[in-house]
């Protein structure tokens, strides 16, 4: 037996998110899952302040004189 996907709207996923926005969050992640339930992941600060090998090539070789 197989059960009926959940319904859900856009104006649920767009409360969901404002909501967390306004309680200063950034976010990292929203999922829906098959239940019908949104999950929203926080950026954490490691994630915004890493970079990759390229991207820190890229920050060196901008930053030499022209």
């Amino acid at each position: 037996m197989s059960r009926a996907p959940a319904r859900f709207t856009q104006a649920d996923v767009a409360k969901a998110l404002k909501g967390f926005l306004a309680a200063g969050f950034e976010v990292g992640a929203l999922e829906i899952t098959v239940d019908g339930a949104i999950r929203i992941e926080r950026q954490n600060e490691r994630d915004k302040n890493s970079s990759s090998p390229f991207d820190e090539w890229k920050e060196k070789r901008h930053a030499r004189p022209a």
